[in-house]
C-alpha cells in the first residue's frame, strides 16, 4: 500500500508534516484540557467542605494540626492557608488551597476563557487536519488514476486480455475510490492515535500505576477482537473485489450486446447470470458489514468494563487516603483516551488491510511489464512503403498451438496485398502483428525494411492507417473522429477523406454535417455509415500503409467498390493490405495470401490462385459464378 506514495507530490508530503505539528498541537490542547477539568473538579470538592473543615484537613492529610475554625461566611481560607504553611503540608495541596484563596471573579473569566480557547483551538486543529488529510489523499488518488490510465494506453493488446476490460475499469475507479479512503483515515488517525495514547499512559504512569491496570485489561480485549474480526474478514475484501469485477463484466457484456439479447428473447437468461453474481457480492458484503457492525457495541462494552474497573480500583485507593475524587476522574478521562487511541490505531489496521487490497491490485497493472517495448534506437527505413512477413510465427500468451506459422510474402511500395480464409485461419492475427499490437513469437515482420521491432510504436503507429474489424467512434462530433490523429487537421483535408471514404454524402445530410454529434462506439449512427467514418479517419492520415482488417463487410458491393476505387486513384503509393470474406472485394489485389488452419496454403494474383489453389478456388466458387470468375 505504501508503495503507492511515490505519487504524493512535494505539497502532499509538506501537507503531511502539517498533519503531524497539528496533531502534536491538537493532543496538548486535550491534555492540557483533561489537567484544566481535573483542577476544577478538585477546587469543586475542596469548596464543598468549608462547612466541615474537620473533614478538608483530613482530606488535605492535616487533621493533627487542625484547629477549631470559626464558621464565618465566607470561609476564612487565608487561615487554612496559614496554617497549611506552618505544618508544611504538600505542595501541591497548599497551592490549590492558596489558588481558592486568592480567587476572584477576574480569575474564574480568566481560566474559562482559557478553557475556551484551547477547545477551540482544538476543534481547529482537527478541522484543518481534515482539510489537510482530504486534500492529500485526493490527490494521491488523482496521480494513482493517471498512472493507471497512462500505464493502460501503453498496454498491448496481450495485457489488455489477460487483466481484462472490466477489471481494468474497477481497479481504475473503485480500487483507486477505497485506497484514497484508507489513505484518508491513515493520516487522520496514523499520528494522533500514538502520539495521544503514549502521552496518556506517561500522564497515568505519573499519578498511579494501579489505575493502568483497568487500561491495560481492555487494550488486549480490544486487540484480541480486531485480530479475530481481521482473521474473519480480510478474505471478504478480496473476494468483494472480484466479484465487483465480475458485476461489472456481465454488466458491460449486457450492455453491449443488448441487441442480441433482446433478439433471442435472453433477457430471464442474463438477468439469473446477473442476479448470481449480484447476490454473490451482496452477502459477501453484508458479511463484512455486520461484522464490521459488532465493533461499535464491542468496543461500547469493552469501555464500560474499563469505566467500572478505574472507579471500583480508584474507590479503594481513596478509601486508603492514597488518592482522591480529582485524580481518580482524572484517570478516567485519561483511561478514555488512551482506549479511543487504541481504537483507533486498530481501526486504523482493519482499514489499512482493506485498502491493501486494492493497493495490490492497482500494483497489478502498475507493475506490470509490457510486452512491446521500444528500441533505444530506431533503424534506419530503407524500403518505403513496404511490408514483409518472413517465416513469421505467432502464439497468443498461454497458448498451445501457434494460430499462424510459417507466414511469408512481401507488398512494396503502392501494391494492394489482399488476406482471405475461412474464419479463424488467422487473417486478423496477421493485421495485429503488422500494427504491431501483438510481437511475433517466430521470424521477422518488417515495414519500410526494417523490424517493426526496431522501430518506435509511435513511429511505427504514423506510418499506418489502420481500419478495425469492429468500426469504433469516439464521443465528439464527426469532425473530431476524422481527425482522431490530429486534432487541428485543416477541414479540407477533413472533407476529401470523407470523400474517398464515400461518408460525404450521408454527412451533408446530418443538420450539423461535420459538426454532428457522435455518441460513444458511434451507436447513433448506421454500421455502414460507422464503417465509413473508420476508413476515412485511416485516409485522413495520409499514411504510408493502409490496413483494413475485413472493413469493406459492411459496405453494400456499390460503396465497396466506389471506396477501393478512390482508395485507388487518390493513394497510388501507399500499400495497402486487405483482409476480406469476399472474393469481389480482393479480385484486382497484386498479390493475395490465402490461410488455412493459420497456415499459409496459397499466394498469388487472382487468376494464378484460381488455377493452384483449390482452397481459394472453393471460395471463390461459392460466391461467384465461373461465369462471373472467367472459368
Amino acid at each position: 500500500m505504501f508503495k503507492l506514495m511515490r505519487y504524493l507530490s512535494k505539497k502532499d508530503w509538506f501537507f503531511i508534516v502539517l498533519v503531524l505539528g497539528l496533531t502534536i498541537v491538537q493532543v496538548y490542547c486535550t491534555m492540557t484540557l483533561m489537567d484544566y477539568i481535573s483542577n476544577i473538579t478538585k477546587a469543586i470538592q475542596y469548596l464543598n467542605y468549608h462547612n466541615n473543615p474537620a473533614d478538608l484537613f483530613a482530606l488535605l492529610g492535616q487533621s493533627s494540626v487542625y484547629p477549631m475554625l470559626a464558621k464565618t461566611d465566607p470561609f476564612p481560607w487565608d487561615q487554612v492557608v496559614t496554617m497549611m504553611k506552618a505544618s508544611g503540608a504538600p505542595a501541591e495541596s497548599l497551592s490549590m488551597v492558596e489558588s481558592i484563596a486568592n480567587a476572584t471573579t477576574g480569575d474564574i473569566w480568566f481560566n474559562g476563557g482559557i478553557m475556551i480557547a484551547i477547545a477551540a483551538g482544538m476543534v481547529g486543529c482537527q478541522t484543518i487536519i481534515s482539510l489537510l488529510a482530504s486534500a492529500v489523499s485526493a490527490d494521491v488518488a488523482t496521480n494513482v488514476r493517471k498512472a493507471l490510465n497512462d500505464k493502460v494506453t501503453d498496454f498491448s493488446s496481450a495485457e489488455i486480455n489477460h487483466f481484462s476490460t472490466a477489471s481494468l475499469i474497477t481497479r481504475t475507479t473503485n480500487d483507486v475510490q477505497m485506497y484514497q479512503m484508507g489513505i484518508l483515515l491513515i493520516l487522520r488517525m496514523f499520528f494522533a492515535a500514538p502520539i495521544t495514547a503514549i502521552w496518556a499512559i506517561c500522564k497515568i504512569q505519573s499519578v498511579s500505576w494501579n489505575l493502568m491496570i483497568p487500561t491495560l485489561v481492555g487494550i488486549v480485549l480490544l486487540v484480541i477482537g480486531l485480530v479475530l474480526m481481521m482473521v474473519l474478514v480480510m478474505p471478504k475484501f478480496t473476494k468483494a473485489q472480484k466479484l465487483i469485477d465480475r458485476v461489472n463484466g456481465i454488466t458491460r457484456e449486457n450492455i453491449q450486446g443488448i441487441r442480441v439479447v433482446h433478439a433471442y428473447n435472453a433477457e430471464d437468461y442474463q438477468e439469473k447470470k446477473f442476479k448470481k453474481t449480484n447476490d454473490d457480492l451482496t452477502n459477501t458484503q453484508l458479511f463484512t458489514s455486520r461484522a464490521m457492525a459488532l465493533l461499535s457495541p464491542y468496543i461500547t462494552i469493552i469501555m464500560n468494563i474499563v469505566s467500572l474497573l478505574v472507579y471500583w480500583i480508584g474507590s479503594y485507593l481513596i478509601a486508603d487516603g492514597k488518592t482522591d475524587y480529582s485524580q481518580v476522574l482524572s484517570m478516567m478521562m485519561l483511561s478514555t483516551q488512551i482506549m479511543m487511541a487504541f481504537m483507533m490505531i486498530l481501526m486504523m489496521f482493519f482499514m489499512i488491510p482493506r485498502a491493501q487490497v486494492s493497493a495490490k491490485r492497482i500494483n497489478q497493472v502498475l507493475d506490470s511489464t509490457t510486452s512491446i517495448h521500444d528500441p533505444e534506437q530506431e533503424k534506419e527505413q530503407t524500403e518505403p512503403g513496404s511490408v514483409e512477413f518472413k517465416n513469421v510465427s505467432f502464439r497468443y500468451p498461454d497458448g498451445d498451438n501457434d494460430v499462424v506459422s510459417n507466414i511469408s510474402f512481401k507488398a512494396n511500395k503502392g501494391e494492394t496485398l489482399a488476406i482471405i480464409g475461412e474464419t479463424g485461419s488467422g487473417k486478423t492475427t496477421i493485421v495485429n502483428l503488422i500494427d504491431r499490437l501483438y510481437d511475433a513469437t517466430g521470424g521477422e515482420v518488417l515495414v519500410n525494411g526494417v523490424d517493426v521491432k526496431d522501430l518506435k510504436q509511435k513511429t511505427l503507429h504514423s506510418l499506418i492507417g489502420y481500419v478495425p474489424q469492429k468500426g469504433n467512434l469516439f464521443t465528439g462530433t464527426v469532425k473530431s473522429n476524422i481527425a482522431f490523429s490530429d486534432p487541428s487537421m485543416p477541414e479540407e483535408r477533413i472533407e476529401k477523406a470523407a470523400k474517398i471514404a464515400e461518408a460525404d454524402s450521408f454527412i451533408q445530410q446530418m443538420p450539423e454535417k461535420y459538426d454532428a454529434p457522435i455518441a460513444a462506439g458511434g451507436t447513433n449512427v448506421s454500421g455502414g455509415q460507422r464503417q465509413r467514418l473508420c476508413i476515412a479517419r485511416a485516409v485522413a492520415e495520409n499514411p504510408q500503409i493502409l490496413l483494413f482488417d475485413d472493413s469493406f463487410s459492411a459496405l453494400d458491393f456499390k460503396t465497396d467498390a466506389k471506396v477501393r476505387q478512390n482508395l485507388k486513384e487518390q493513394f497510388t503509393d501507399a500499400t495497402k493490405v486487405i483482409v476480406a470474406q469476399r472474393i469481389g472485394t480482393i479480385m484486382d489485389a497484386d498479390h493475395i495470401v490465402v490461410l488455412s488452419e493459420g497456415k499459409m496454403v496459397g499466394y498469388g494474383t487472382h487468376k494464378e490462385l484460381l488455377a493452384n489453389c483449390p482452397t481459394y478456388r472453393d471460395i471463390a466458387l461459392s460466391q461467384l459464378s465461373k461465369e462471373e470468375l472467367g472459368l
